[in-house]
């Protein structure tokens, strides 16, 4: 009877203190799936309408999908991949000297540096587009493959607006690295190109993913500095490129519009699930008060 009470007494416990937690999950879950579903489901169609009245799958055909790649979309695509790429490996490369910099050296103006880095970090950099476009369009007839509508501008312009956050959050994690790494390798003759090159960067991988994950992530989605620098069509990036099929009121192309969506998922899915052991571990760690 005694053990009888104990299992009656438990499942009550559970359903009074767990339960609750597994309810507000299915729901977050169906909150988060049903746009998803739904654009998947325009995609699919052979009408191509975001309209309320659309039954989920009541057809299915790759219509919408067939007409999307006899677009420039192939080579937004690519424009994309290559502008993200390396920009993401670009960021990783520079925000982990300066925060190796500042994490190992001590030099005049260390704290006011990092103190700067805090403060730009601060101003998004959106706010600046207006300068940002105007210093391309100066710097088009000086240097032209800097100025507006080329690839390299863009990545330069994300280089220099990833540069501070990116910076300060590697500075927490390199200061988790024991500094007596360093002077071990230094008793055996290695330089600091060596130490960082070949033992710091092994050490802190898991925060170099996620800045770079975060670096390709957000260029992947920018639409408005993409949309300022780059103008010609076989230019542009996806999120750009995409715009421009709805950008109409009358003529918006719905269909071809949901089956980019759901093709221009894939790339930051199959990253995610890739660098997905390392993203909770650098985040964390970053946090570390150095």
């Amino acid at each position: 009877m005694a053990a009888e009470a104990y299992v009656q007494m438990k499942g009550r416990r559970w359903w009074r203190e767990v339960s609750w937690r597994y309810l507000v999950a299915v729901i977050a879950i169906i909150y988060a799936a049903f746009p998803i579903v739904y654009v998947l489901s325009a995609s699919l169609s052979e009408r191509g309408t975001l309209t309320g009245s659309n039954t989920l799958f009541e057809d299915v055909t790759t219509i919408q999908y067939e007409a999307l790649f006899q677009t420039y979309f192939p080579q937004w695509i690519v424009n994309t991949l290559v502008i993200g790429g390396v920009t993401a490996v670009a960021t990783v490369l520079m925000a982990a000297s300066a925060a190796y910099a500042f994490s190992r050296f001590r030099f005049a103006g260390r704290r006011g540096g990092l103190t700067f880095l805090l403060l730009v970090q601060m101003f998004p950099q959106m706010l600046a587009f207006i300068a940002i476009f105007l210093l391309l369009l100066s710097l088009r007839d000086v240097v032209p493959i800097l100025g507006l509508n080329s690839r390299l501008a863009l990545i330069c312009v994300y280089l220099g607006g990833a540069l501070g956050a990116n910076t300060f959050l590697m500075y927490g994690f390199f200061n988790s690295v024991p500094k007596e790494l360093d002077e071990a390798a230094k008793i055996d003759g290695a330089g600091h190109a060596r130490i960082f090159f070949t033992i710091i960067l092994r050490l802190v991988a898991p925060v170099l993913a996620v800045v770079a994950l975060l670096s390709f992530v957000g260029t992947f989605s920018d639409y408005i500095l993409a949309g300022i620098v780059l103008q010609d069509q076989d230019k542009l990036t996806i999120s750009v490129g995409l715009a421009r099929f709805i950008a109409g009121q009358f003529d918006a192309r719905w269909g071809i519009f949901a089956a980019g969506a759901v093709i221009s998922a894939v790339p930051i899915l199959l990253l995610f699930l890739f660098l997905q052991r390392y993203i909770v571990g650098g985040l964390t760690a970053g946090s570390v008060k150095g």
